[in-house]
């Protein structure tokens, strides 16, 4: 006789979060490139110069990095929302954690890297 698992997820419960999870993964991805192109509107309005183009740098990396953080969010979601029982949500919640540390310890010195080097001359000093 199979026994039921108490914390098992039912599939429907499963199939709701991941239908949700995709719509407010498409909402976001329209969200970002509203804003990318509202930045982009208003950086073509600013006079360029060497400051400006390195702080554009900075920017568009910085959006980068959000997109890719929040794609690893949502496919961290995804995998939740498949998740069968509280063993695999804990161990999916621990993996995204040690992997989202390391990205975002990684983003961090790049994005202080091209502040540096964005930073006009007289402030480096």
């Amino acid at each position: 006789m199979a026994q039921n698992n108490p914390f098992e997820m039912p599939q429907q419960l499963r199939e709701l979060a991941e239908k949700n999870v995709e719509q407010a993964r498409n909402s976001y991805s329209q969200f970002l490139e509203a804003m990318s192109k509202a930045a982009g509107m208003w950086s073509a309005a600013i006079p360029q110069n060497e400051s400006a183009s390195g702080f554009k740098a900075v920017q568009e990396r910085a959006a980068r990095f959000a997109k890719q953080n929040a794609d690893a969010c949502f496919n961290m979601a995804n995998e939740l929302a498949a998740a069968k029982d509280v063993q695999d949500i804990l161990g999916i919640q621990s993996r995204y954690a040690q992997i989202q540390m390391q990205a975002l310890s990684t983003q961090a010195q790049e994005l202080s890297r091209l502040m540096m080097t964005a930073a006009p001359t007289s402030m480096k000093s």
